[in-house]
């Protein structure tokens, strides 16, 4: 044994490649193969016309993009076959590349008898028989041809394979290989052995003896394993390395909690039909894995995942049940998906965990106590009053470790949220929710671990994920391998709670982390598809209305409040917040579908409100012209939840004087240049002027948008170099001069792009509205609209989840340098300490504030928003058309940011000829701080009222919440409409509660009418 290791490392491998991996097989015999290609969309196997099956032979062509092609095979186990041979296996190949499991070719096996039997995927491509010689077989497989988008990682390139309606026709794939194989079980051990093994050589210290100890085993497995005779020889490779094998982890090795796992995007670069096939091959694999190592266990998030089973996969449903009865096949998360954090509205993230923990705890029995989201774009600062008003008490993350420019501190820390609530969080640093177990990954999770002086003890989610897949053999294998290792971490097969409760006791006092754990990476997110973006946003508001309404005539007339309408849009909005299908990050054929959902979930929305406000107004009075207002604050002098008679409005004038025009409502006066930009905005409460000296306020922009990668994902710092001002407009008009109303309309031309904008101003109002109408034809450009704002500060408010988070404007250190573009909800405020003013928007997210040297000295903010982009991957045709975007320059404190974005996003109701008597609010609050988000009937449909509350300014508040209806009692609730003990509740009487909160906290209150 004279070679260096390096040659000896090659040798090994070479020794593995070329002799052990063939000698996984004793022999192979042949099957016969039919076929059937399903003309479009999947069918049901039960509805598969069996008689229609042709011949098809190894090596046909098969599968256009998102077709499915069901084979049926057929064959017996040759009768020369060893009898006491278990391992008879069915080995497949169904044309896989060598890319990552789910971003290809897939199928599920079935019975004759119509009952799933595992998957198949490139890494994991075998069915196991129960058969012996001369026994037959008979099973169907459902082949996905699914087009390969995830290897275009590397360059991005548009494709058409995103769309039905664009993807080519000709077949993707070529069945290479399906054939009856017996199994060399001591081979395939000792290739696992080996697999361990060298991936541990890998990490070790060069001159290290265990490293050389490793290696001289290695050899002698080459030397005592005849090349020639594998199989009869196996044995003695396997005892060549029991020694080095069995040697024991130090006692001081980091522990790996490794926890089997599959992150399933529940749309991406592949529809939501298929993450539904997606699910019941990835299951149907755990299963199969579950029956082979009782050791084995499985963590599942997504409850809109375990609902499509129970739907579409009944009898797998049922098998899922048995398992999880047994603690292995795991729920959680307790959300309904795995949603992006950052844009879901304040109730649909509460929504979030109502639907996800209800759904498990009605199948299950179960509530999930963790909070599972590896994978989304960064987390709101709100989350963890959320999430622990819903009853969790841990929380997982992945994807910080994707930070372009900062290391996150910590791996095991409290995380503190903007009220102060704190939830115990782990960050695996294993740097992956796809880990194979390697030698590599658990050595990089034991070096990586942060909090090592305190803490020894991680996660590490295993399987292959973001298209399914999950764990394997091979995996489990190498865990079982590492359980004590000397060299190597020590692997716990276990689950998350085991995790969580061992890292809590072991490190009762972590590190706090306060406010948002902001993602480095991915900032675009918060604007590709506007239009899914605005679709949520205008779905939400929808059933906000849809909710209170329906309350409204329940409590006031006794009407039919719909539960079930009301959860099914809930539930199609909850899934299409998941992380890829809100953050614009999927193919065009999901966004093509979340807009045709968002426009019926319109329709369907629209016609329960106009039920309710039917029966509220059925007592018709032709005098009157009624306006409702269904915002928690006073609009436009209609009371919240509530509604006003119109009068006629008058104040507003319009003058011009040169170019300029002139506007004066008497709070504000603008003046506008021959090209519709605001040189002027003056409060003339106090004359002070908002636009800083040589600055236009409303001005669109252009930036070319190409960054480095991940092109819907991601927005790079150097598009600041390339900005266009869209200054010069091709007309200027007057569309209204009304006693209440005045407005400028602008038309632009950018590229191949016309801006039209409406720019306006009504009497009563602080606030110049921007309606944006662009027809958008760029690519690879981003539009966004800016506010430069007379007012030095050092940070911004931009609205989140039940409050708003402030950020810093400067850059003083890395941190603030890397966040560069900033989500918000309706607003952002910037503010002196006397003078402040907020931009509005209806459907904008993406925002990007900063600070600049003023014309005179000191400093001004520039507010922009960023309206639209045009990235070419995943989808090359997005954002292409017409867009209506609604924004407004709010002069005033915060609390007139917020309602301004109430009234942008939840625009008055007027209704003709309508009596009011039964308008009149159910709730109010005579707290301006204190906010009502939600009215609605409880989810036990009990017809118990249930109100949520926020405290909106950041301040201790107190605030009397009346009721304006009669009620037997009044107790405080989690978000699962549970009570909890009165922390908010100060006193009650017979019309009211007075309630203390302290900044920004949620309070559930659940009300039982007398």
């Amino acid at each position: 044994m004279y070679h260096s290791a390096e040659l000896l490392e090659m040798r090994i491998d070479r020794f593995v490649r070329e002799r052990l991996h063939p000698a996984r097989e004793l022999a192979s015999a042949p099957v016969t193969i039919t076929a059937w290609e399903a003309p479009d969309e999947p069918v049901p196997f039960h509805a598969v016309p069996l008689d229609d099956f042709e011949p098809f032979e190894i090596g046909s062509p098969w599968g256009k993009a998102w077709g499915t092609t069901w084979f049926h095979v057929t064959g017996s186990v040759p009768v020369t076959w060893d009898a006491e041979a278990a391992d008879v296996e069915l080995k497949i190949d169904l044309g896989f590349s060598s890319g990552q499991p789910g971003f290809q070719a897939e199928g599920l096996v079935w019975s004759p008898e119509g009952e799933i039997v595992k998957a198949l995927e490139p890494l994991n491509n075998y069915v196991r028989l129960q058969a012996k010689p001369g026994d037959s077989f008979d099973i169907y497989i459902e082949a996905a041809s699914n087009p390969d988008l995830g290897s275009q990682f590397v360059d991005f390139k548009p494709s058409g394979l995103g769309r039905k309606s664009t993807a080519p026709t000709d077949p993707l794939y070529s069945l290479r290989r399906m054939a009856i194989v017996h199994r060399d079980r001591e081979v395939w051990e000792l290739v696992a052995d080996i697999w361990t093994l060298r991936g541990l050589v890998d990490e070790l210290p060069t001159e290290s003896p265990r490293r050389a100890a490793i290696l001289t085993a290695l050899e002698t497995v080459v030397e005592v394993v005849d090349p020639f005779n594998v199989h009869a020889t196996a044995h003695k490779g396997r005892e060549a390395l029991t020694a080095v094998l069995s040697s024991p982890a130090a006692g001081t090795a980091h522990t790996v909690f490794a926890v089997g796992h599959a992150h399933i995007d529940s749309a991406w670069l592949w529809p939501v039909r298929e993450t539904i096939r997606k699910c019941a091959r990835t299951f149907s694999n755990v299963l199969d894995l579950m029956d082979q190592d009782p050791d084995f266990s499985f963590a599942c998030s997504s409850a809109q995942q375990f609902a499509w089973i129970r739907d579409s996969y009944p009898e797998l449903f049922e098998r899922i049940k048995i398992r999880v009865a047994e603690g292995r096949f795991i729920p959680v998360g307790g959300m309904w998906v795995e949603s992006d954090t950052n844009m879901p509205g304040s109730e649909a993230l509460a929504r979030q965990f109502v639907e996800g923990k209800q759904f498990f705890i009605d199948e299950f029995g179960i509530n999930p106590r963790e909070v599972w989201l590896p994978d989304s774009f960064g987390y709101s600062g709100a989350l963890p009053q959320i999430a622990r008003a819903a009853g969790a008490n841990y929380f997982l993350t992945q994807k910080i470790s994707w930070n372009e420019v900062n290391h996150f501190p910590h791996h095991t820390f409290q995380w503190e949220g903007i009220d102060g609530t704190r939830i115990f969080t782990h960050f695996p640093p294993i740097d992956t929710y796809n880990s194979t177990l390697s030698g590599g990954e658990l050595a990089h999770a034991e070096r990586n671990f942060r909090d090592k002086r305190y803490a020894n003890t991680s996660l590490a989610p295993f399987g292959f994920g973001d298209g399914g897949g999950g764990p394997t053999r091979e995996m489990i294998a190498a865990a079982h391998r590492t359980a004590s290792l000397e060299g190597s971490p020590k692997v716990v097969l276990g689950t998350p709670k085991s995790f969580f409760e061992t890292a809590e006791a072991e490190f009762p006092k972590p590190p706090v982390w306060a406010g948002e754990l902001y993602l480095e990476f991915h900032r675009g997110t918060y604007t590709s598809q506007a239009r899914t973006k605005r679709g949520n946003r205008r779905s939400e508001h929808l059933l906000h209305e849809a909710e209170l309404w329906a309350t409204t005539a329940a409590i006031r007339l006794g009407a039919r409040y719909p539960y079930d309408e009301l959860k099914t849009a809930w539930q199609l909005v909850l899934l299409q917040q998941f992380h890829d299908i809100l953050p614009g990050t999927s193919i065009g054929w999901v966004h093509d579908q979340a807009v045709a959902n968002y426009t019926d979930l319109e329709t369907k929305l629209g016609t329960l409100i106009d039920s309710s406000l039917s029966s509220l107004t059925a007592d018709q009075d032709p005098s009157q012209h009624v306006l409702l207002n269904s915002a928690p604050m006073e609009i436009d002098g209609v009371p919240a939840f509530g509604a006003a008679t119109i009068t006629d409005s008058d104040g507003v004038t319009l003058t011009q004087e040169g170019g300029d025009y002139i506007i004066d409502n008497g709070l504000l006066r603008v003046v506008l240049d021959e090209n519709g930009l605001i040189t002027s905005l003056i409060d003339l409460s106090n004359h002070r002027e908002t636009v800083p000296p040589g600055q236009k306020s409303g001005l669109l922009q252009m930036f070319r948008d190409t960054p480095t990668q991940w092109d819907a994902w991601d927005v790079d710092i150097e598009y600041r170099r390339s900005g266009k001002d869209l200054a010069a407009a091709d007309s200027v008009s007057i569309i209204a001069d009304e006693a209440g109303r005045a407005a400028l309309r602008t038309v632009r031309t950018a590229g191949s792009s016309t801006i039209t904008q409406t720019i306006s101003l009504c009497a009563g109002r602080n606030a110049v509205d921007y309606e944006t109408h662009v027809d958008w034809h760029e690519r690879q450009q981003m539009l966004k609209l800016a506010f430069p704002i007379d007012v030095h500060t050092a940070a911004a408010a931009s609205e989140i989840q039940f409050g708003h988070i402030v950020r810093p404007t400067h850059t003083n250190t890395s941190w603030d340098s890397a966040r560069f573009e900033t989500p918000a909800h309706r607003w952002v405020h910037v503010t002196d300490a006397t003078f402040g003013a907020g931009i509005a928007n209806d459907s904008t997210y993406g925002h990007d504030i900063t600070r600049h040297a003023r014309d005179g000295g000191g400093t001004y903010s520039l507010v922009r928003q960023t309206l639209l982009k045009a990235p070419l991957f995943p989808d090359p045709e997005a954002d292409q058309g017409e867009h209506t975007l609604r924004s407004a320059i709010v002069v005033g404190g915060i609390n007139e940011a917020i309602r301004h974005g109430y009234r942008l996003n939840l625009p008055l109701r007027q209704v003709e000829g309508a009596a009011t008597d039964n308008l009149a609010p159910l709730i109010s609050s005579d707290s301006d701080a204190v906010l009502v988000e939600t009215v609605k009937l409880a989810e036990d449909r009990s017809g118990d009222v249930v109100i949520r509350l926020y405290e909106s300014l950041g301040s201790r508040a107190n605030a009397r919440i009346r009721f304006h209806f009669p009620h037997s009692a009044v107790i405080e609730t989690d978000l699962l409409e549970e009570e909890v003990a009165a922390v908010a509740i100060a006193s009650a009487d017979d019309t009211s509660v007075t309630i203390t909160m302290r900044p920004f906290q949620l309070v559930t209150l659940r009300v039982t009418p007398a």
